[in-house]
């Protein structure tokens, strides 16, 4: 009898346990995140010693972050992340996919051609990669995925160099713009409304030259409304 009690008693505890036990498995269920897809990267480098600079790499995440390391060889890794549109990586996957995402693909030119840097895309997915490197291609895909690549490496660049000389050589903060309204001029840049944000700021400090500050104000209604 005694044993017919006890055997009840466990029943009962277990059956309350999992009354009380339920809800929350359920609700952790629910809020627990699933785990995500993992995103690819398309990276690029180029390797061009005794160049200024020697050494550029740039990563764009599918969900648009990025991050862009530009140096000497001779100095350490320094990768700074930034963002880019969702249009332009949409851009940048599309051509790595009519690349075929770099695998078994070879781009360089046949002809003999002086040495322009080696460069170097890049697809990661997971522990899955493929990647081509080249010194000079006639390939259309990939010529365009190049001129983005080096026009966000100037665009990083432009913005580093601003933001130098507003904090430490303000004299030479005109002679920047000047270098980035040539980039900017020629399309180069591919995202320039990155760079509004340090341009207002220009534009609004008087302890800048004035032409430092026109410029940048010609500049912001130009990124603005381009024609």
């Amino acid at each position: 009898m005694t044993m017919r009690l006890r055997r009840r008693a466990i029943c009962r505890f277990r059956f309350v346990a999992l009354r009380l036990l339920l809800p929350l498995l359920l609700f952790l269920l629910l809020v627990a995140p699933l785990p995500a897809a993992e995103l690819a990267t398309v990276s690029f480098r180029k390797v061009f010693r005794s160049s200024n600079p020697e050494f550029i790499e740039i990563k764009v995440r599918e969900n648009g972050a990025a991050t862009c390391d530009i140096r000497s060889l001779s100095e350490d890794p320094d990768p700074q992340p930034f963002e880019v549109t969702s249009a332009l990586t949409a851009k940048i996957f599309e051509l790595s996919a009519q690349l075929n995402n770099f695998r078994g693909l070879d781009l360089d030119t046949k002809r003999r051609i002086a040495n322009l840097g080696e460069k170097t895309f890049r697809l990661e997915r997971g522990s899955d990669s493929a990647q081509v490197t080249f010194n000079y291609t006639i390939n259309a895909a990939a010529n365009q995925l190049l001129m983005i690549f080096e026009g966000l490496a100037r665009q990083q660049e432009h913005l580093r160099t601003l933001l130098h000389r507003m904090k430490y050589d303000r004299l030479g903060v005109n002679n920047a713009l000047m270098n980035f309204e040539s980039d900017f001029n020629h399309k180069i840049i591919p995202e320039p409304e990155r760079l509004l944000p340090v341009l207002e700021q220009i534009a609004a400090d008087s302890r800048f030259v004035e032409i430092a500050r026109q410029r940048s104000r010609s500049l912001i209604e130009r990124i603005r409304n381009p024609k």
